[in-house]
């Protein structure tokens, strides 16, 4: 999972970094409110840890901000205000757990874990509806149908596909597609014209599927 971290102790955002890429995440790891915001606007993460005393303000104003520009990727709250209205207002605004310092690394997992878990968007999606589409996208088998049969994808057809199924209706920059697929190690990935993938999809899935937004990137109509 992608996850941000806003954390400016170093000695202990080096640590919950490393225990998070241990267990396989994509950390990216900021200092600050200001390259909190801006590495959320760049890369919307799967889930944030947010520390809430920050060197230029407070991560609370940060998630009330997040919550009302509409996003909805789980936040986990880590500060040591370990006052019970503290952690009200934590969670009022915004925040899906709280998690009082000094805490257990492995607790810390446990509970991106489990925040993931219930926050997790449906893995089987159902598109076109309305349309003559008739697509069903199964993120876990990596498999995907139309009309009941099966579609035979490359690994890059695919990649992108999922990429663009992590959030249905919203758009994707040419940027984005690529880094994620160079994160799964297709380092080919930008030999490989986004455009030409995109072209290839549509053929297969139909002319409608994919709208593309110039200037912006492209989306996968839900």
């Amino acid at each position: 999972m992608d996850l941000l971290l806003l954390e400016d102790d170093t000695d202990l955002g080096q640590a919950v970094a490393d225990h998070l890429r241990a267990a396989s995440h994509r950390v990216r790891w900021c200092r600050t409110l200001a390259e909190a915001r801006a590495a959320a606007e760049d890369d919307e993460p799967g889930l944030a840890l947010i520390d809430l005393r920050l060197p230029d303000g407070d991560g609370l104003d940060l998630l009330r901000d997040w919550r009302a520009a509409g996003s909805s990727w789980p936040v986990i709250a880590l500060t040591a205000r370990d006052q019970v209205s503290d952690r009200i207002r934590g969670l009022q605004a915004g925040a899906d757990d709280y998690l009082v310092k000094p805490f257990d690394l492995d607790e810390l997992l446990a509970r991106v874990d489990a925040v993931a878990r219930r926050m997790a968007a449906p893995r089987r999606l159902q598109l076109g509806a309305g349309r003559d589409d008739g697509l069903t996208l199964d993120l876990d088998q990596h498999a995907l149908w139309q009309h009941g049969q099966r579609v035979d994808l490359t690994q890059m057809e695919w990649a992108v596909l999922a990429c663009l199924a992590r959030r249905p209706g919203r758009i994707y920059s040419r940027a984005e597609i690529e880094s994620r697929l160079q994160g799964q190690g297709l380092a080919d990935a930008a030999s490989n014209s986004i455009e030409v993938i995109v072209s290839r999809l549509r053929k297969k899935l139909g002319a409608t599927a994919i709208s593309t937004h110039r200037g912006l990137g492209y989306r996968l109509e839900a």
